[in-house]
């Protein structure tokens, strides 16, 4: 038995394990601590793991299992909604870049073949690196986070033409069969498949296989369509990433999407490392020393170039110059499709070797540096924006064409919403409903334009700088609600808003819990966090079920809420003496359901022929009889076939209750009779 994979990685994680405790120390990213494992472990430097194409091969199943998870969390539907940032974003990046590299590539002496062929390299960015570093941060669903996802499928796309172009910049005939018109045909079918598959075909497979209760046939099924429909788009001349991306929508529009992701992240967390792993392998350490200086400057000017030509693209999109900050900085890495597309212009004498290796120092430089720059995007566009008066320039090129709102008399005492998502939708019409004047700040110009012709009372604008908050007069709000999923822009609206206005009273939306105390410290009034939010719904649904009553629930969520989510830290939760106690107050009992069959022999009987509380301490609660309720039925009601009655007893009560009732009633519930 060859152990070689095997040994190989023992050999991966055993190193990776000592050098991210060593970077978790020092507060470096985990990729970094895997790109310097991969340069270590790699040919160039002690040699150890000489079989790469295995390392690549679990590297490429780690870029499928991620692209998976990324098209699980989406939608069919969203990703329509994303349409602009593929096509005309995506379109617009690729070829500015490609051009500005052809120009600076001809100037610097390189053959035209050879210049655009560098121009395809850099244009493209990692979609592993990026998506892995914005869902680990919770800004998928920013507006950079969508801008930057739709760039990405773009390139992931548009790798298979430059592919197929390659052979001909190098001016030999192309091996491949398929013209532009079959490609397009062939795109055009599996998108038909994706629709078909995601609104019938998965849905129905998934029902059938959920409802054998066998977790390893669920993790199989989902298994075998990823890499199924990753197979099927590589057949099709596209790349198995993309593939794996439109497995994961397909299956994001059936009910059982969060299992399937749930199963998935821990591979795809492991396979991921391989990647990472892999890149570093590529790198001559030696080469790479030898030229240091001069890889170093390049890969600087790649990260500026590429940070530039993003950012021009999203401010074209019409976003403010923030998003357009966070987006170019974000998209500037050179990706690991252009590995791959390094490799045929190696083969086809595009790249020398010495161009080569360049190329692959330069890009694991950029890669490298992807998670301090992102990070830094942040407070640099923070400092930009201080310095910034324009106001085309702070609030995005759309601002020109929507006018701002001409008051009839300026507002006072009124809200302020950041956001026009769920959140702010929701908080818009619960003003609208209690005649509370309101104003709405949106950096989305379409959701604008449209809200606008509905009547409503909206602004476009970037609510971190100081003119736009004042532009929906702050200094006389009474409140700010800010409902958008951009933490970094949450703390940044709360600083700005108070320094301007110290007496408003700000809600703000988070996340997660640990976010609570550093909003609270630069002045929000009142947080509510989702996930905890979250928590408490189920908790007081726990509590009904338990039978506590009304007023204790809606007390204990009060104090809990008043308390600043303090509460969920104490052992006692309230006061021992005026809590309900199931135990002392209702011992014992359940509440279940019992439907009565379409047959039943007990057609036409009365609750006092039956004699349910005498017999079995049972009492009928209420009846459902198709859309109608019968709340405490009395003795003389009469039970009709497909009624379902509601019965209040104790467990061992409502055994005996069922064997009463034998084939004419089946019950929802699912307890069993004590031994």
């Amino acid at each position: 038995m060859d152990l070689t994979l095997f040994t190989d990685m023992e050999i991966i994680f055993g190193l990776s394990i000592v050098i991210l405790l060593l970077f978790h120390k020092i507060k470096l990213s985990p990729i970094l601590g895997f790109l310097v494992t991969g340069m270590i472990v790699g040919p160039h430097v002690l040699g150890i793991i000489q079989d790469l194409d295995q390392v690549e091969i679990l590297a490429e199943i780690g870029i499928i299992l991620l692209l998976f998870t990324i098209g699980v969390e989406m939608s069919i539907k969203e990703l329509w909604d994303i349409k602009r940032f593929v096509l005309i974003g995506g379109g617009l990046q690729v070829i500015i870049t490609s051009l500005l590299v052809y120009y600076i590539s001809l100037y610097l002496g390189y053959t035209s073949s050879t210049a655009l062929f560098l121009g395809f390299l850099v244009s493209l960015s990692s979609t592993a690196v990026v998506l892995k570093l914005f869902q680990e941060k919770g800004e998928m669903y920013t507006p950079y986070g969508k801008i930057s996802l739709g760039v990405l499928i773009f390139q992931d796309i548009v790798i298979v033409p430059m592919i197929l172009l390659t052979p001909i910049l190098a001016g030999v005939p192309s091996t491949s069969g398929d013209s532009a018109f079959t490609f397009l045909l062939k795109g055009i079918g599996l998108m038909l498949f994706v629709i078909v598959a995601a609104r019938w075909i998965m849905p129905a497979l998934l029902f059938r296989i959920v409802k054998t209760r066998n977790r390893e046939l669920f993790l199989v099924t989902i298994i075998f369509t990823v890499f199924g429909i990753a197979w099927l788009t590589s057949n099709a001349g596209l790349s198995l990433a993309l593939g794996a991306f439109l497995a994961g929508l397909i299956i994001s529009e059936s009910e059982y999407s969060h299992q399937a992701i749930g199963n998935m992240m821990p591979f795809k967390d492991i396979f991921m490392s391989f990647f990472f792993v892999s890149i570093g392998m590529l790198l001559d350490v030696s080469f790479f020393l030898d030229n240091i200086a001069i890889l170093l400057v390049l890969a600087g000017a790649v990260i500026f170039l590429k940070s530039v030509t993003a950012g021009l693209v999203t401010f074209i999109l019409g976003y403010p110059l923030r998003t357009t900050l966070i987006t170019g900085m974000a998209l500037s890495q050179v990706g690991e499709f252009s590995f791959i597309l390094s490799s045929f212009g190696r083969e086809y004498g595009l790249l020398d070797e010495r161009l080569y290796q360049g190329f692959l120092a330069v890009s694991i430089v950029t890669i490298a540096a992807t998670p301090f720059v992102m990070t830094s995007s942040h407070q640099l566009s923070h400092q930009i924006l201080k310095r910034t008066t324009n106001r085309i320039l702070i609030n995005g090129i759309s601002s020109k064409n929507i006018d701002p709102i001409k008051e009839d008399e300026e507002m006072h005492d009124h809200l302020i919403i950041i956001g026009y998502g769920f959140n702010g939708k929701t908080v818009s019409n619960a003003a609208k409903t209690a005649g509370i004047p309101y104003v709405i700040i949106e950096t989305n110009p379409e959701t604008v334009r449209h809200e606008r012709q509905h009547g409503e009372r909206i602004h476009y604008g970037d609510a971190t700088h100081e003119t736009v908050l004042d532009s929906v007069n702050i200094k006389s709000a009474r409140v700010l609600v800010v409902g958008i999923s951009d933490y970094i822009a949450t703390r940044t609206i709360i600083d700005v808003a108070k320094r301007i206005n110290p007496d408003i009273y700000i809600i703000a939306r988070t996340r997660y819990m640990n976010e609570i105390k550093t909003l609270s410290q630069m002045g929000a009034d009142e947080i509510i966090p989702e996930e905890y939010e979250t928590s408490v719904e189920i908790f007081s649904r726990l509590l009904k079920k338990y039978l506590v009553p009304e007023e204790e629930i809606y007390r204990f969520t009060r104090e809990i809420r008043s308390n600043g989510y303090s509460m969920l830290r104490q052992h006692s939760m309230v006061e021992e003496d005026s809590t309900f106690n199931l135990k002392d107050e209702l011992p014992g009992v359940e509440v279940t359901s019992f439907k009565l069959k379409d047959d039943c022999s007990f057609h036409g009987s009365t609750l006092k022929d039956l004699n349910l509380r005498n017999r079995y301490g049972a009492t009928v609660l209420a009846i459902r009889r198709g859309e109608q309720i019968i709340a405490n039925p009395t003795a003389d009601t009469e039970l009709q076939s497909s009624d379902t009655c509601i019965i209040l007893a104790k467990p061992e009560m409502l055994c005996q209750l069922r064997k009463f009732l034998g084939e004419d009633a089946e019950t929802a519930s699912s307890e069993s009779c004590p031994v």
